[in-house]
This record gives structure tokens, sequence and C-alpha cells, in this order.
């Protein structure tokens, strides 16, 4: 990790030409007010996965080559990288999840959007619950960390959203039908590379109510040791993503919904929630 935290994202122009794979780049920008002039304008960079292929920059285009200045009105903020697994941390919240063993579930790299995105809930789907979450960014290849080195592989970390249908939950032993849906992996809007992230807040707004927040010291498992338990079994890939867990208040969506997830030090991750099919 660097010392001077800076942030990453990936963007398609606003003036994209629709193509069967639409137009991405990756952007950095090195301000420490995210909300200043300064912070609004971006730089034009080679992408941060370059052995991703699911994250690679498209075809040059005028006013887009690396280095060149793009500002926030020239685009549109995607999720901040491709992954090619989802990985959410199972009971992780303080001590009662720390005295059962660490456990993970998967979630479906189809079910990913970006900031603004529609969370889409289908008639059928029940009770749902957003979930605001440090998450973390998988920068190089990884397999077999130890708690010295686990954060090497770190690029970064973003806010993800882990929306869970519930009543799916119950049923589901494995969780890929309450995890996975379509639109139940909301992340970004970018990723902070060197972000201090013991005792971040985190928590929830709904429809504009921020509902009881908590920090990631809240966590059972620590960023470090969820790296090594995953990196046992499998090799983690650049673009990866790992969701911590989600310790503070979380509030029913239901369509006409409005769900921000904050993180300290990151941001806001806002979507609204709509009726699906």
């Amino acid at each position: 990790m660097t010392v001077a935290p800076y942030r990453l994202a990936r963007v398609r122009p606003l003036d994209a030409v629709a193509a069967p794979l639409p137009e991405q780049f990756f952007v950095r920008n090195d301000a420490t007010d995210f909300d200043s002039p300064e912070g609004r304008i971006w730089t034009r960079m080679e992408t941060p996965f370059p052995t991703s292929a699911a994250n690679q920059n498209t075809a040059a285009r005028d006013g887009w080559a690396v280095g060149d200045s793009v500002t926030e009105a020239q685009f549109t903020f995607l999720a901040p990288c491709a992954p090619a697994n989802v990985f959410g941390m199972a009971h992780n919240t303080g001590a009662p999840g720390r005295a059962l063993p660490p456990q993970a579930f998967h979630k479906a790299a189809s079910s990913v959007v970006g900031p603004g995105d529609a969370i889409e809930l289908s008639p059928t789907v029940g009770y749902v619950d957003p979930e605001a979450e440090l998450t973390v960014v998988i920068g190089q290849p990884a397999r077999n960390l130890t708690l010295e080195n686990a954060r090497e592989a770190i690029l970064g970390f973003t806010i993800g959203n882990d929306v869970s249908a519930r009543d799916a939950q119950k049923s589901d032993e494995l969780w890929i039908s309450a995890k996975s849906p379509d639109t139940f992996t909301p992340l970004g809007p970018w990723i902070v590379v060197g972000l201090a992230d013991d005792g971040v807040p985190i928590s929830i707004v709904h429809n504009g109510t921020e509902l009881a927040p908590a920090s990631s010291n809240d966590l059972g498992w620590g960023v470090e040791e969820i790296l090594v338990y995953l990196s046992g079994f499998m090799t983690l890939v650049p673009g990866d993503v790992i969701m911590t867990g989600f310790p503070a208040e979380c509030r029913q969506i239901t369509p006409g919904d409005e769900v921000i997830c904050r993180v300290g030090g990151i941001g806001e991750l806002r979507n609204p929630v709509v009726a699906g099919v």
C-alpha cells in the first residue's frame, strides 16, 4: 500500500458510442479533497489490472490518451473493476463472528453494477436488505498469503453493497439465490489506494435517514486474516473483490427507495431501488 492515498476509477465517456464492448477507461485523481475542483479533474491512465482481460482500456479516442485530463462532466463512473470473483464474509460481526471459523460465500460477477445503477427487485424476491461494506480490491495474483505479507496483494479499497434476499437466504444453504441476483452487488464509486482502513466508519442512509453506524473495527475477522483464509485454498486474481462484512444497522429496501452506503475515507455509493421482472 502507498503512503499518500489516491483514487482510481473506471469510467465511460458520456458520448460513448454503442458497441458490443462498451467503452471504458481508467482514470486517477490525487486530490485529498474529493469535492474540491481538483478532486473532479482526473488523469487518464493505463489499466491497474494489466493481466485481467475484463479490465482493459478500450480503443483510443481523442482527448482520452494516457496523461490527458478529463473532468467528471465528461464521464459516468462505472463499478471500479470487473471482478472475476466476488466474495463476501459470513457471520463477520464482532466477537460472535470471530467465535466461529472464517467462512466466505461467493457472489456472481454478473451481479455487479456501478454507482447510480438501479438495484432491481423481482416481485417474488421477498425481504431484501442492503449491507454497506469495506471492500478489498486485489491488485496482484496471491496464494498462501501470511499475516505479514497479506497487504501486498491489495490494490486498494472501495465500497460494496452486499444486497441480500433474506427469505432466499433461509432456504438456500449456499446463499447463491440470495446474494447473486442481477444488480445485487453495487460497487464504487472508485478505489482508494493507500487507505488507512483501521476504524473507518460504516453506515447506510435509507431514503435520507442515516441508520446507526459502526466501524471496520467491529468486524470479527480483519482484512489480513480474511486474505490469509481465502488465499489458503485458492488464487486471488487482480480485480477480485472481497466484501469484508456489515457491522452497522440496515433496513428493508423496496422499489422507490434510495440507498446510500458510506465508508469513511472512500465516500458514498448511491443506488436507487426499482421493481424488476
